[in-house]
């Protein structure tokens, strides 16, 4: 019975001592420990966790049962081997960085495309245009690959392309994306509601040996692109017609106009501007139903 006084007097006593900085201290761990887990099972590494864990329960077990040989090589490899899961996985570690500077806490200080330009009117007329030329181009199951860029800047992929720099319509998509044109086998880079270059190359998927076989190129590019950047990818199959989204390296199909541009609206637009254009939208439309009736 005194040892169990003698415990809960500790246990009291370590209570006590506890600050607000201890228990913002154990948040922040708590929280950082929760997003790892939660980006590693997205990716590779999540077998490399496993790895280690294994490893790690191995080496308990050596020192448990003084098996010498074990430990040595044991020891060896934690010495060394955090360098070799840098060098292997560094494209899984570029990600999370990359993650982590697309994040709203990194965002705080730095103003959006949006903001900087004032362009919510000119993304507004872009989404329009966009949602009727991918309908149109689906109709006649015309490929296209059109990127809408947001906050990571896609300088790398424009200097593979032709740059234009010329305002979005009907007619410009369906010149560049029309078959055996210079262009049409490229993807549209889109830039504060403009359209800045075309004939694009796009970086490949790093799980493309895990994308559904009857996924063509542009969709596999639209992943690549997804994965290494937070831009909404619109593509047209010319095989059906299926008008599909890839974003953060998730591709979503089945798309018409309607939900594309409804999609389109509240990735690209802030919140104010997207009532605003639902408002507009909705006006429109009470007023072209008056007028018709």
């Amino acid at each position: 019975m005194e040892a169990f006084y003698e415990y809960l007097d500790a246990f009291i006593s370590v209570i006590k001592s506890i600050t607000f900085f201890d228990i913002l201290d154990i948040a922040i761990l708590a929280f950082l420990l929760y997003k790892g887990i939660q980006i590693a099972r997205e990716t590779r590494a999540g077998q490399l966790v496993k790895g280690i864990i294994l490893i790690a329960a191995c080496y308990f077990v050596a020192d448990f049962f003084e098996l010498k040989a074990m430990k040595y090589l044991l020891d060896t490899f934690f010495r060394w081997g955090f360098l070799a899961i840098v060098i292997l996985f560094q494209p899984e570690f570029r990600r999370v960085l990359e993650r982590v500077g697309r994040s709203k806490v990194a965002s705080i200080t730095t103003l959006s495309p949006l903001d900087r330009s004032g362009a919510s009117d000119v993304w507004s007329n872009c989404i329009d245009v966009i949602s009727e030329s991918a309908a149109t181009l689906s109709s006649t199951k015309t490929g296209a690959l059109i990127v809408c860029e947001r906050m990571t800047k896609l300088g790398e992929q424009i200097d593979t392309g032709t740059i234009l720099n010329c305002v979005p319509s009907e007619a410009v998509f369906g010149n560049i994306f029309f078959p055996n044109t210079p262009l049409h086998d490229g993807a549209v880079i889109i830039r504060n509601g403009y359209i800045l270059a075309a004939g694009c190359f796009l970086p490949k998927p790093q799980k493309e040996e895990l994308i559904n076989k009857q996924l063509g190129s542009r969709h596999r590019a639209a992943i690549g692109m997804s994965e290494v950047s937070d831009a909404i990818i619109v593509v047209v199959s010319e095989e059906t017609g299926n008008i599909s989204v890839a974003e953060d390296g998730v591709l979503t199909r089945g798309y018409n106009k309607e939900s594309l541009k409804k999609h389109l609206i509240s990735r690209l637009l802030p919140k104010e501007d997207e009532n605003k254009h639902q408002g507009i939208a909705e006006r429109v439309k009470r007023r072209w139903k008056k007028e018709k009736s």
